[in-house]
């Protein structure tokens, strides 16, 4: 079986605006884009910013990524975020791919902690939240979503009824997730309310919304319905940066990462509280209820149950509940 030609991009375009074209062609995000393009600048500049890379090559590579660990203490997930970007500029942009293994000092692992909130401290919190931000933060609560998740959410997402959660996780891959029912009725009139702003958007001429670009063809009136609009638009529409046209996006993740820290402030919270504390607190809590490890894996989206584990080490382990193996025998 042959394989399919590679895409080249337009030679007589710059060389970001290739990346640009070529992450495009892939249907990349629009944030791996931004982080795409600014890990290849910081390369360029790295060798004095008037070097092409096609004049650098895979000892070039090495030694950024270790100056990045040993000068800039960056962390492991960082430094491997920028070796994915010079993959890609390589192998997609260039079609020179970097031979062999990259001989690079690699950034230290540092150890996970996990911070959870106590039931007391839960609720101590939730009296500093108001509005949008503590709907969105009760989601992330009661339904161990991570923060773009809740963000991204769309109406058809949400089902009321079933109590059930439809989440576009990591990898674009689907998982179901469940629905606190004292979260239901303030979901309802919150979706009343965006309906509501959707419906003077297309009063206005407006009311599109971004979505897949293989779905936009298929289905060619869905950006404008309802179904598909974002459950916490922002309050202005913006130009898309890449269609130029004018629509109500998501909200910045930033306000609700602030709400969620200053809630922690006022409560006289002595933790590191963010948004992932949430996430962190209800998978804890589950465990401690008795959920399967196996259903809180699925709950959770972890591609590795040895994710998922970490929890075990921070719940709350009662030993004097169990019962013997022994007990059941009648001896």
């Amino acid at each position: 079986m042959e394989n399919k030609p590679k895409f080249k991009p337009n030679p007589k375009l710059k060389l970001m605006e290739q990346v640009r074209e070529v992450l495009r062609f892939h249907h990349y995000a629009y944030r791996t884009e931004q982080t795409y393009s600014q890990w290849i600048l910081r390369f360029i500049r790295f060798f004095g910013g008037k070097t092409h890379p096609r004049q650098l090559g895979a000892q070039d590579v090495e030694r950024f990524l270790s100056y990045l660990a040993v000068q800039r203490e960056v962390a492991a997930s960082t430094q491997r975020q920028a070796l994915n970007a010079l993959v890609f500029l390589y192998r997609e942009v260039l079609d020179i791919p970097l031979d062999g293994k990259i001989a690079h000092i690699r950034a230290k692992r540092k150890p996970k902690t996990v911070t959870v909130l106590s039931k007391e401290e839960a609720i101590r919190f939730f009296r500093h939240m108001e509005g949008t931000h503590a709907l969105m933060a009760k989601l992330l609560y009661g339904s161990g979503l991570r923060l773009m998740e809740c963000i991204r959410l769309r109406i058809k997402d949400i089902d009321l009824d079933r109590k059930r959660i439809k989440v576009l996780g990591k990898g674009d891959k689907w998982r179901s997730t469940i629905l606190a029912p004292p979260v239901i009725p303030l979901l309802d009139a919150h979706m009343k309310r965006v309906k509501a702003l959707h419906h003077a958007d297309l009063e206005e001429g407006f009311g599109e919304v971004y979505i897949p670009r293989a779905l936009s063809r298929k289905y060619t009136s869905a950006a404008r319905e309802s179904i598909w609009q974002y459950m916490f638009p922002s309050k202005k529409r913006s130009i898309d940066p890449r269609s130029g046209k004018e629509r109500r996006h998501h909200v910045m993740e930033s306000g609700l990462q602030k709400a969620v820290k200053l809630a922690a402030k006022r409560a006289d919270i002595d933790k590191r509280v963010t948004c992932h504390t949430m996430r962190h607190s209800f998978a804890t809590t589950m465990l401690e209820n008795g959920v399967n490890i196996r259903v809180l894996q699925e709950l959770l989206g972890h591609a590795d149950v040895k994710t998922t584990e970490m929890y075990t080490h921070v719940m709350d382990k009662d030993i004097s509940r169990l019962t013997s193996p022994l007990e059941g025998l009648n001896l």
